[in-house]
């Protein structure tokens, strides 16, 4: 079963997280989604660059507040294991479930356009959020399990906003870094 946590405080999912004196920035970011090269890629690419919401893979950027991070900004997200394999594409486009990957890269700055502060954590955002990632369940489904879940659950538990892309999507753009 994936991540969920229904009746129960998404804070006090994970006990041993500590509490910070800083705040740590929380942001999501929207980036194009990989394809294999050729037709798939170039639709992508073009979905994207049109903002069509449904067509953009989603990503939570933490940026410390430690002095310690050398304010170093960490990108968490969830894909396809192999997302430019044809095989994975067909799957993805029949609704299978494929294996997905939770991935974890460090940033030198946080992105310019199509990302949004949604918010600061009153916990240390990075050690949650590896907590997050340990108990992610990594069989990606598009529309049931993916992303946009993965998104949603990991904003949540940071700063208790749900369904964080619903309001994204509806707003103006007031919190856009563009």
């Amino acid at each position: 079963m994936f991540f969920e946590a229904r009746g129960t405080e998404m804070a006090t999912l994970f006990p041993n997280s500590r509490m910070t004196t800083g705040r740590d920035e929380v942001y999501v970011a929207a980036v194009p989604l990989r394809a294999t090269k050729g037709p798939a890629q170039l639709l992508t690419s073009a979905a994207f660059s049109l903002k069509l919401w449904d067509l953009q893979h989603f990503m939570v950027i933490i940026k410390p507040s430690s002095p310690t991070s050398h304010s170093q900004a960490v990108a968490f997200d969830f894909q396809p294991k192999d997302p430019e394999n044809i095989y994975t594409a067909l799957a993805v486009l029949s609704v299978r479930p494929v294996p997905g990957s939770v991935l974890v890269r460090k940033l030198t700055k946080i992105p310019k356009s199509r990302c949004w502060l949604v918010g600061a954590s009153k916990v240390d955002a990075i050690s949650v959020a590896t907590e997050f990632n340990n108990s992610w369940h990594t069989d990606l489904r598009v529309g049931y399990h993916d992303c946009r879940n993965y998104t949603n659950g990991l904003v949540e538990l940071l700063i208790g906003e749900k369904r964080v892309l619903d309001r994204l999507r509806r707003s103006t753009g007031d919190q856009t870094r563009e």
